[in-house]
């Protein structure tokens, strides 16, 4: 059984279906006059994303984050990435007992670039891992 259709409704959704296509194509073209080329995106490392990755990770586990809890392949990581994980969450434990949280942060985030600079992006992951063919 098919309902009717209201002309009052299927005319207001073509009207705000307009309104947005408009303010879209005016928004997009309105640079206030400014033609300055923006940046491209920059492309990442191996080492830059292992980097973001095991650093922001690492920290949430630090400070006792609900997500920290979630294991390492949800969490994006290798298995090397994972191990430096494990390592530098000791060391920035340690860090933070002796030195404080915002010391023990910037130790994870120094240890992060390290490390992951160290063995290129530390991607290799687990015995059944298997290269693309």
């Amino acid at each position: 059984m098919r309902t009717a259709r209201h002309p009052a409704t299927v005319l207001t959704a073509y009207a705000l279906a307009l309104a947005f296509a408009a303010a879209g194509c005016s928004a997009a073209g309105a640079s206030g006059g400014n033609d300055a080329p923006t940046a491209a995106p920059r492309a990442s490392s191996a080492a830059d994303i292992c980097t973001s990755l095991v650093s922001y990770w690492a920290k949430e586990t630090l400070k006792g984050s609900k997500a920290a809890g979630i294991d390492w392949e949800q969490k994006g990581l290798s298995n090397e990435q994972y191990a430096i994980h494990e390592e530098i969450v000791a060391a920035g434990r340690s860090e933070e007992r002796r030195q404080g949280r915002d010391k023990a942060l910037a130790l994870i985030d120094r240890q992060a670039r390290e490390r992951c600079a160290a063995r290129n992006g530390a991607t290799g992951s687990s015995e059944n891992w298997r290269p693309p063919r």
